[in-house]
């Protein structure tokens, strides 16, 4: 990554992460992408590296086995790993995702249980939200859970959950009060292997391929009532959104290092690339295109670090500037992947270089962890809210 793109304002300590996640993705991640995306095979050799060399646990407070780095240490290993391959930084960030539920609405003990084993990447964690008919309408959830004795019943499906099959825990949403609609939304830790619950297909994607995407599947599935998240009934809905405000802006970092990656690979070809006698980045068209890149590449960096910042001190207009920046920044991925494409021209469609695959992996940044639309819907909202107590000076 080009050292024009070092974050401002970034401590010594989230310095020496840049720079050791860096060193790892080149060394671990770079040579092994390709190989990964066309056998659709889970990053597990790669994860191993991370977990010796401590990156699981830069995602978590010092308190449960963690760097304590904050927010902002997830959005440099979301942008990093990402840099190298999305497929492989959507793997591993769906643990920190699948964790949070437990992170911002679990007991002390439900927090001193999981954490510390997912902070040292004993275990990896998913999180399972969607539906088959219920992605970005959470409301119309229909998995159930039922209280009976010390156990609940659950029974239900849900759709396109990373890391489905390969978590070792997942954190679950479920109705146990349909009244209340969406009031009426619980959340629980479930371990795999747990009578009751198995996994559908492994779904055969367009772009980030080593990240497993699988249904869960509950079938009068017995979740101890103690894995009942907070311990009291009715919180997932608000589970659900904090855990969103807080991955939104990973999300928006995941598709930062993937449109910096695209660009770089476009501007080292443009570089090299000759055409009519001369390299093709002495042309103004190329030199307009690779302007408006690395433009909206910085911009979409700024607002993300501000969403994380804002977003870890728990600021009111969170849930706002995280929807901005996810949209953005995904936004941007999708187009700087698409213009590094046409930079390559016809080499930039087959496999042998590394365009093609930024472009295939950029494109779910526009529709994973609420699509583009939605994230327009949360914005417009938030600007509706700010504008009924804003004087407006003509």
């Amino acid at each position: 990554m080009s050292e024009l793109s070092i974050p401002i304002n970034l401590s010594e300590e989230l310095k020496m992460l840049q720079d050791l996640v860096r060193e790892v993705v080149r060394n671990e991640v770079i040579p092994v992408r390709k190989e990964l995306d066309e056998k659709h095979e889970y990053p597990w050799k790669v994860f191993e590296k991370f977990r010796e060399a401590g990156l699981f646990q830069a995602m978590f407070d010092e308190e449960y086995g963690g760097m304590g780095l904050g927010m902002m240490g997830n959005i440099i290993l979301a942008e990093e790993i990402a840099y190298g391959c999305l497929g492989v930084g959507t793997a591993f960030l769906a643990t920190k995702l699948g964790s949070l539920p437990i992170e911002v609405g679990g007991t002390d003990e439900q927090k001193k249980k999981w954490l510390p084993r997912l902070a040292s990447g004993e275990i990896i964690a998913a999180f399972g939200l969607t539906e088959p008919n219920a992605g970005s309408d959470v409301p119309s959830l229909q998995t159930t859970a039922v209280k009976k004795g010390d156990k609940y019943i659950l029974n239900g499906t849900k759709q396109w959950i990373s890391g489905a099959g390969q978590a070792h825990v997942y954190t679950v949403f479920a109705i146990t009060d349909k009244s209340r609609g969406p009031r009426g939304i619980s959340c629980f830790i479930v371990e795999k292997g747990t009578p009751g619950f198995s996994f559908g297909k492994k779904e055969d994607k367009l772009g980030i391929r080593c990240s497993e995407t699988r249904q869960l599947i509950f079938e009068d599935c017995e979740v101890p009532a103690e894995n009942l998240v907070g311990g009291r009934e009715n919180n997932g809905f608000i589970h659900a959104l904090k855990t969103l405000n807080l991955s939104r802006p990973a999300v928006a970092a995941s598709a930062v290092g993937t449109a910096q990656g695209a660009y770089d690979a476009a501007m080292q070809y443009a570089r090299e690339r000759e055409q009519f006698g001369v390299k093709i980045v002495s042309f103004q068209a190329i030199q307009h295109m690779l302007a408006i890149m690395a433009t909206k590449i910085e911009a979409a960096r700024l607002l993300t670090y501000k969403a994380a910042v804002m977003a870890e001190n728990g600021h009111k207009d969170t849930a706002k500037f995280s929807a901005m920046a996810k949209y953005f920044a995904s936004e941007t991925a999708m187009e700087v992947a698409t213009n590094a494409v046409q930079i390559f021209g016809g080499y930039g469609y087959v496999r042998e270089y590394p365009v093609e695959k930024y472009f295939r992996d950029a494109k779910i940044l526009q529709i994973y962890e609420g699509t583009s639309q939605i994230q327009l819907n949360e914005i417009a909202a938030g600007l509706i809210k700010e504008s009924t107590t804003k004087k407006v000076i003509y």
